[in-house]
């Protein structure tokens, strides 16, 4: 089984296309909060959701392969090495978070700061869905893949990012780094090569911490899932094979 993880701000539907192009049996999971409800009580930190995924992961009771992208590469990461029992091979798109000396991107730390983070979203849920996603073009996504993924946001997302990003100060090597080690799942780092987000050397340096494999996306930037779908669904369809 194939296990999808989506990222910020986005929901299980990032991975319509690839799910298409790969042909394999597949799941895209909505990590609570994004497309879906915010259960009572869930505090929506980094380590809540890596514990929704294990749950989930428990809840198949095979080990599969997962794919994350954004915080759900993040996520894969984390499963990779601390519960390599959980899956079969992983595979993740943001290598440089993981690195020790990572610092967050101008969006994040405007996150991650109590009330300009709120006033960030109030503004962004205020404005018309046309208006956000001509900023989504900007990231090399055409028309309908703009519309689609500014469609994603809503309030209980943008509570919920507030607190996954605030639980990751100052990044997430600091409380998750001293599992990072090679994993004993095979491991792909994939690198888009126009990502604003990315740091390509960072990400190698990351694959190599982690005995991963790397392969570039080329010509495609952060939201590479609806951009190309096509060429990222062979960088895994390959990665996979190999594993036979």
């Amino acid at each position: 089984m194939i296990v999808f993880l989506h990222g910020v701000p986005e929901t299980a539907e990032l991975w319509d296309g690839v799910r298409d192009a790969i042909g394999r049996e597949s799941q895209a999971w909505k990590l609570p909060g994004f497309g879906c409800p915010r259960p009572e009580g869930f505090g929506a930190t980094k380590d809540e959701y890596n514990d929704w995924i294990l749950a989930e992961l428990d809840k198949l009771g095979e080990p599969v392969d997962l794919v994350g992208h954004d915080w759900g590469g993040a996520f894969s990461i984390r499963v990779a090495t601390k519960y390599p029992e959980r899956i079969r091979s992983w595979v993740s798109d943001v290598g440089a978070l993981a690195a020790p000396d990572y610092e967050w991107h101008d969006f994040a730390k405007i996150w991650q700061t109590p009330g300009e983070g709120e006033a960030f979203f109030e503004t962004q849920l205020a404005t018309p869905v046309e208006e956000r996603a001509a900023t989504y073009q900007l990231f090399g996504l055409d028309e309908n893949a703009s519309k689609k993924l500014a469609s994603m946001g809503d309030e209980t997302m943008a509570t919920c990012i507030l607190d996954l990003y605030r639980s990751a100060t100052p990044n997430a090597y600091a409380s998750w780094g001293a599992d990072f080690a090679p994993t004993k799942a095979p491991g792909l780092i994939l690198i888009a090569s126009d990502d604003p987000f990315g740091d390509a050397a960072a990400s190698a340096k990351v694959a190599e911490m982690l005995g991963a494999r790397v392969a570039t996306i080329e010509g495609a930037g952060h939201f590479w899932p609806l951009q190309d779908p096509a060429q990222g669904a062979r960088a895994l369809v390959e990665f996979w094979d190999s594993l036979a």
